[in-house]
């Protein structure tokens, strides 16, 4: 008997009939050659109206309490999901983070599942009930409710995968698949029937509200296979997991956007071993994620260091690196929170010079300003004006038949 493990997200539970038509829908399945596991999120916008009524409350809530609060959302969604199969002649039981062992880090808000224990969902799956966990959520050693983070979910259902050696992870959400680009920009967009998890991956980081980043690399290191599909509807999808054979063109897969990021530049930094480790320590220690990051030498024995946050990070990088800069004499910080990125994705990029020039050249000719660009095997990223990011979906979707 082969397992598999749903993910249901909030659009796909934001009202109690799209709760009754999954149940219908899993109740149906259910009798099939396999045991399910479902992972779900909290209802719709049910966690950002958690965080609001918070911050109303108390505009800086203490991380444990805030924890507390917003593990509440997924509870709801797992017990409601339970009724709803229930109604259809359908056994299921539903579970906490903490109930099923998922142990985290102390870090709140953002901690990371540093064991888990399937024992309590294979006793459910042998006893012939479809187990039902409330994403997003875990307990410390010392049982304080924790959470993962945006996208939390999505790291959840990989991990209790892996852990319950499942056949494949579904990721049910709104739409039929990966698209070539986010069609409320692009809507001549279409499905992608399969990826690669190092596509996918860089796909995540740069942009595509998918999958959790963390939740690919999981399932890339322990080869589970994710099938990305409509919750409401049966389709073919989008199929993530190794690709067959060697690359000798490039492929393109898609073009992603991120307009939530910012750029920091630390200006006249000494050249001298120590003080980039110093720097991006010192970030680390806070949790705080850094990516594209490029130097340039713009006088002699000074560089500059550019790199791009999240922009709910950047009121605390640039607050660290206010104090760095003020024990490193002449150093200064600037940071522009008006940026986005746009990058192309596909296998082989790199190596194939012309990708390049044509994602470059269809830029100049919108009279976009590069900023920033950084390049991998499978992408290739440009930071640009934020109120350009739109127009250079667009641009580059066409020049690429996407």
């Amino acid at each position: 008997m082969e397992i598999v493990v749903q993910k249901y997200g909030g659009s796909s539970l934001s009202t109690l009939e799209k709760l009754d038509t999954l149940g219908a829908r899993i109740a149906r399945r259910a009798p099939r050659n396999e045991k399910l596991v479902l992972v779900v999120s909290a209802m719709g916008s049910t966690t950002d109206q958690l965080i609001q009524l918070a911050k109303t409350l108390c505009p800086d809530p203490p991380a444990r309490e805030l924890d507390m609060l917003l593990t509440t959302g997924e509870q709801v969604s797992g017990a409601l999901m339970a009724m709803a199969l229930a109604k259809h002649g359908a056994r299921a039981i539903s579970f906490t983070g903490a109930q099923v062992g998922i142990r985290t880090s102390h870090h709140h808000t953002r901690a990371r599942i540093e064991g888990i224990s399937v024992e309590r969902i294979e006793r459910s799956l042998r006893a012939g009930q479809i187990a039902i966990v409330a994403g997003f959520q875990g307990v410390t050693e010392d049982d304080a409710l924790t959470t993962l983070g945006r996208g939390g979910s999505d790291i959840t259902a990989i991990a209790l995968a892996v852990a319950l050696k499942a056949r494949r992870l579904e990721k049910c959400t709104d739409q039929d698949g990966v698209f070539t680009a986010d069609p409320r920009i692009y809507p001549e967009a279409k499905t992608i029937p399969r990826l690669s998890y190092e596509e996918m991956l860089e796909m995540s980081h740069s942009g595509a509200k998918i999958l959790h980043p963390r939740a690919v690399f999981f399932a890339w290191k322990f080869g589970v296979p994710i099938l990305v599909r409509d919750s409401a509807v049966e389709g073919q999808g989008t199929l993530i997991s190794e690709m067959e054979g060697n690359v000798e063109q490039a492929i393109i897969r898609a073009v992603t956007h991120d307009a939530s990021i910012a750029k920091v530049t630390i200006f006249k930094v000494p050249d001298q071993p120590g003080i980039a480790s110093r720097v991006f320590e010192e970030l680390a220690n806070k949790e705080i994620s850094v990516d594209m990051i490029v130097q340039s030498t713009t006088v002699v024995d000074t560089n500059d260091i550019s790199f791009t946050v999240k922009r709910p990070d950047l009121a605390a990088t640039v607050e660290i690196l206010d104090r760095l800069c003020r024990e490193i004499p002449g150093a200064e910080v600037k940071a522009d929170s008006t940026v986005g990125r746009v990058s192309l994705v596909g296998l082989g990029i790199r190596t194939e010079t012309r990708v390049a020039s044509r994602m470059f050249r269809v830029l100049a000719e919108k009279k976009i300003n590069i900023q920033m660009i950084a390049t991998s095997d499978v992408k290739i990223t440009c930071v640009i004006p934020e109120t350009q990011v739109q127009d250079a979906v667009k641009a580059i979707c066409k020049q690429f038949g996407l």
